[in-house]
């Protein structure tokens, strides 16, 4: 009779788990957080749909839209070099961990143990005791306190998985801008160097003219003065390409004193063609939003375990063992078992258990909110680069014209100089509009570039691969 009554407890007690297990649901029914989301991209036509994270779609290598082997070679350094990626993979790896952790504890734990004892007094002749036992102990997960910290502790997985990819793209996006601001200053180069040298000869031309008697001096020296301010400004831009280069080093995982990219005669702008409709559904890939969504589960979930301090905890213990007066007769010895079942029950706790499940509400709201910003900076980032892309666009046609018409006014002046027509005030004047027209060009194509970016980086990694 004494033993079969701590089997009854026990089989209660795991009856109890099998029913309170299954139908035991503590934490809030989880919806993903509303947003005021529009109808269309106001930019674009592409309509909305409702968000569900698919942040683990292929998108495809965005890059090679921009058609550079270059930047397809650096890119490709990024995930395997880059230090905050890096860092990302090793948060990762922790959270995988740390589900493993929490799905164990669902299992039984068994232990092996064994021990001695010597001990007299008394009168008594010394003696000895050796033991040997198994032990097993197991808290049924009959609240789904368990449970819940295991779905929360995937969810945590796979929002440090959304980081991860979130911190890949912003470093590969980070690269690509870097990069092509490396190929601005190359560009910038070429061009100072042509004006540099469209400047030499103007001033050799003044030189001749003055020294003919044609012109005063001080035309020599304005002549002289343009030039030295050129050759600052082409100073300025390998400082800028420089530091370009050096961004680049780190953003491979190289110290920039073992980096360098030569420059390339032969680079051209090239801005990849956005689709007349970009699908807003590829919003839906951006990681960041991924992971906002997936804490707000998190978040979820802590509310439920929370609520399981309401709630008794149940423990299932057992032994068994063998016990003898010396190593040579314990695996002969007799054996010896228990079992037992244990429940704890908080009646008092001055009001923690309430206060923590606040907190947990607290921090879902809060959880919801930030996914909702992270949401809507998405897309202002969408309807930022349409904008840009499209305004950029329309400029560059326009700066195209300037840039022929200051080129021509230019040439139109110097020859009206050489005739004596002009004072070279205005030759000044229109070699300074010729060569700002001409940076203004390079600038409005490097910005495309630079916006086609940021859009890929809005749109979670680009438009191909839905």
């Amino acid at each position: 009779m004494p033993t079969r009554l701590p089997q009854r407890l026990i089989l209660s007690v795991l009856a109890a788990s099998l029913l309170l297990g299954g139908c035991a649901n503590l934490a809030p029914k989880y919806e993903v957080p509303a947003v005021d989301t529009p109808i269309a991209f106001k930019e674009g036509r592409g309509a909305w749909v409702v968000a569900a994270p698919a942040d683990t779609l292929q998108r495809g290598p965005w890059w090679e839209l921009f058609d550079d082997p270059v930047l397809g070679g650096l890119v490709a350094q990024v995930e395997v070099n880059n230090q905050n990626v890096a860092a990302a993979v090793a948060a990762y790896a922790q959270a995988r961990a740390l589900t493993r952790e929490q799905r164990a504890s669902l299992f039984p734990q068994v232990n092996l143990n064994a021990g001695g004892n010597r001990g007299g007094g008394g009168g008594q002749p010394t003696a000895r005791t050796y033991q040997v036992g198994i032990g097993l102990g197991w808290e049924p997960d009959v609240f789904g306190r368990l449970g819940l910290a295991v779905q929360g502790a995937r969810s945590g997985e796979q929002a440090a998985q959304a980081d991860l990819a979130a911190a890949t793209l912003a470093a590969q996006g980070e690269l690509a801008t870097a990069y092509f601001g490396l190929r601005e200053a190359d560009v910038l180069r070429r061009l100072q160097t042509e004006t540099i040298a469209g400047l030499r000869r103007a001033l050799q031309i003044t030189q001749n003219r003055y020294a003919a008697g044609v012109v005063a001096r001080t035309d020599v020296l304005q002549a002289e003065s343009q030039l030295a301010n050129a050759e600052a400004d082409l100073l300025t831009l390998e400082q800028q390409r420089a530091t370009f280069e050096h961004a680049i080093a780190v953003l491979v995982g190289k110290a920039p004193a073992n980096f360098s990219l030569a420059a390339d005669p032969k680079w051209t702008v090239s801005v990849p063609l956005i689709p007349p409709e970009v699908p807003s559904t590829l919003l839906q890939r951006r990681p960041d939003i991924a992971a906002a969504e997936r804490r707000v589960e998190q978040a979820n979930g802590q509310v439920g375990i929370q609520r399981a301090g309401y709630f008794p905890s149940f423990n299932l213990t057992g032994s068994l063992g063998l016990s003898a007066a010396s190593i040579g007769e314990l695996f002969s010895g007799a054996l010896v078992w228990a079992m037992g079942a244990s429940v704890a029950q908080m009646l008092f706790d001055g009001g923690a258990t309430t206060a923590r499940v606040d907190q947990a509400k607290a921090a879902l709201e809060e959880a919801a909110a930030r996914y909702r910003q992270t949401v809507l900076a998405a897309f202002q980032d969408v309807e930022d680069q349409l904008v840009a892309l499209r305004i950029l666009s329309e400029q560059q046609v326009l700066r195209l014209q300037a840039s022929r018409a200051a080129d021509l006014v230019e040439q139109q002046v110097l020859n009206r100089y050489q005739a004596g027509q002009v004072n070279y005030t205005e030759v000044i004047t229109a070699q300074s509009n010729a060569a700002a027209a001409r940076r203004a060009l390079v600038q409005a194509q490097i910005d495309r570039q630079v916006a086609a970016v940021a859009l890929i980086q809005a749109l979670g990694g680009g438009w191909r691969g839905l």
